[in-house]
């Protein structure tokens, strides 16, 4: 395939014959400006209005989740995640060394120590056989004193496992129902980083609602965007409400004295934030339908070409939120994102591995031949929402 031919495609697509055309960019298009303007002249703009609750239950009733509480950020609600799932010091979490860093970074916000196993090729999620082959060959049933619960204990480094935090990497479904099942098994807490899943489904079901917690992004480039925020998902009632009380910095309701009765974290997203979220939740349903027209037109334009075009799984409704191509090697990789670029459309590369940084290349990893064959080949393309274009 020409690389000529790409670029034309895009431009077409986009109904942009000249200039810079982004990898993904938000869409107002909707009620933004007039609830901003609401929430102006209420003067409620910090972390109490309206709109703050508006947007919490516009997210639980679409994923199905019993509960939804609005942070500032994925990666605070990814923290706070952890802090209720009770992971201390000297625990470990395992997760994917293929995933944006915040899901490392929460990580070690708790003072716990990352294990990075690999991810499967198709879904670039989680492995399920990965993972129970390396609690299998690494690790032993023991009680944890601290949770009180018989969970594996790390042969190597002789501490307990408590947490995974599978990804769904560029809005398409990991495994999670396999994953959930080896977490049930071996008493470990699943928390899904569903940060850029929003719109996708496994089995019917929506991403974040199989674990104990499940965590969104609305970052400026994810398919809804409040400019920066995140979502903490969960059906735990008492979890939910410990959730809301920490991320206000565990104040104790009063009238007019100011009490924290234990550590809070400044975590609540502010009434204009969520003024954003409400008025991009109502066009969420045209914005996943536009994605996944284009996803269809790629799939076709690649067809053929000697690139692969990633899509879903059986038993998987992916958003498409970054679509997604596999190239031949490294080298092909780089020649496409140079000529890509070079012609001022942003295609961009896949994060490098969270065990290459420098702050996490001392931790521990399973096989990670998948995540590195993939680090190698893959290049995201131009994916975003095209306003009155879906299906």
């Amino acid at each position: 395939m020409l690389i000529d031919d790409f670029v034309n495609f895009v431009r077409e697509a986009y109904n942009r014959p000249n200039g810079f055309i982004p990898l993904h960019e938000p869409v107002f298009n909707g009620n933004e400006k007039k609830y901003l303007n609401e929430c102006v002249d209420s003067t409620f703009v910090s972390s109490v209005g309206k709109f703050v609750t508006e947007f919490e239950n516009q997210v639980k009733e679409y994923t199905g989740s019993k509960h939804a509480i609005a942070a500032s950020s994925g990666t605070a609600a990814l923290h706070i995640a952890l802090v209720l799932s009770e992971v201390k010091p000297g625990d470990e979490v395992i997760t994917q060394p293929l995933t944006f860093v915040a899901t490392a970074n929460a990580i070690s916000y708790t003072g716990a120590s990352p294990i990075f196993i690999d991810v499967d090729r198709d879904t670039m999620g989680l492995s399920p056989e990965k993972l129970e082959l390396f609690i299998l060959n690494n690790t032993k049933p023991e009680l944890n004193i601290q949770t009180n619960k018989v969970q594996p204990k790390n042969l190597s480094s002789g501490k307990f496992i408590t947490a995974v935090i599978p990804m769904h990497t560029f809005g398409h479904p990991a495994r999670i129902e396999e994953i959930k099942i080896i977490c049930d098994k071996n008493n470990i807490i699943l928390i899904e980083d569903a940060a850029e899943s929003l719109g996708s489904y496994y089995k019917g079901k929506h991403t974040g609602t199989f674990g104990l917690f499940g965590t969104l992004s609305f970052n400026g480039n994810k398919t809804i965007t409040t400019g920066g925020g995140g979502m903490l998902i969960t059906d735990d009632d008492e979890l939910a409400k410990k959730a809301k009380h920490i991320t206000t910095t565990a104040k104790v309701p009063h009238p007019w004295e100011y009490v924290h009765d234990t550590i809070g974290y400044n975590y609540r997203l502010t009434n204009l934030a969520a003024a954003l979220g409400v008025a991009q939740m109502e066009q969420l349903d045209s914005f996943v339908s536009s994605q996944r027209l284009l996803a269809s037109e790629y799939q076709k334009f690649f067809e053929n070409s000697g690139i692969q075009f990633v899509t879903e799984n059986e038993n998987t409704k992916a958003n498409y939120w970054l679509n997604t191509v596999i190239l031949k090697d490294r080298e092909e990789r780089n020649n496409f994102l140079k000529e890509t670029n070079d012609r001022d459309i942003m295609t961009r590369p896949i994060w490098e591995l969270m065990n290459r940084l420098d702050m996490f290349k001392e931790f521990q990893t399973g096989d990670l031949s998948n995540s590195e064959w993939l680090a190698d080949r893959v290049v995201n393309i131009t994916s975003s929402v095209r306003v009155n274009n879906s299906k």
